[in-house]
């Protein structure tokens, strides 16, 4: 179902804030995307590999992981233009990007967790004109990861090697299990590994 709203009225805004309905919204170049809330699935998926990413990744390098954060582009907060990946990557020398309510300007990486009728792939142009360096796209249902890296303004989608996919940026390997989960380890330590979710 598509619905177009040409001006988003006060009492709508409010129920939605109220309920927490808006937590997912965007604003892409001025109009409102309204994307229902994740099913538990996709949120299983994002929290496991959030936690996983945060421990073997982030603490190590003071770098930091986060959830569902506004990422806007310079002057689009909060009417304009921003996106809301699922999961933001970011180094110490990006935390100037770090506004609390919102981030504005281009992390280490994006993460998206792509469920049937979503707009993760639209998301590209945007992270693009960004200048965000690695986008990852995993499949929900698959557990398919694709990591798409940033090259002269376009995205080049990263060749598996052996069936892994790798991360330049993170040095975190990934790939889909014949049993439909994201196996991810760091390269060069397959000691520290994992497959996702784990129920």
């Amino acid at each position: 179902m598509q619905a177009f709203m040409p001006t988003l009225l006060p009492d709508v805004a409010a129920l939605r804030k109220q309920t927490g309905a808006d937590r997912w919204d965007e604003v892409w170049e001025g109009v409102l995307h309204m994307p229902p809330m994740p099913n538990r699935h996709h949120q299983d998926l994002e929290f496991e590999l959030q936690a996983f990413l945060r421990l073997h990744w982030a603490k190590p390098r003071g770098a930091r992981v986060h959830q569902g954060i506004n990422l806007a582009a310079p002057g689009g907060w909060p009417n304009k233009n921003y996106r809301v990946p699922d999961l933001l990557l970011l180094t110490p020398d990006r935390f100037f990007i770090d506004h609390n309510e919102y981030f504005e300007g281009a992390p280490n990486g994006v993460i998206e967790i792509h469920s049937p009728g979503d707009e993760a792939y639209d998301k590209l142009p945007f992270y693009a004109a960004l200048g965000v360096p690695e986008v990852w796209i995993i499949d929900r249902d698959t557990k398919k990861p694709e990591i798409y890296l940033l090259q002269k303004g376009r995205y080049r989608k990263q060749r598996p090697v052996g069936g892994w996919v790798r991360s330049p940026a993170t040095d975190v390997e990934l790939r889909a299990t014949r049993r439909n989960k994201l196996a991810v380890r760091l390269a060069g330590d397959h000691a520290v590994h994992d497959e996702l979710p784990h129920g």
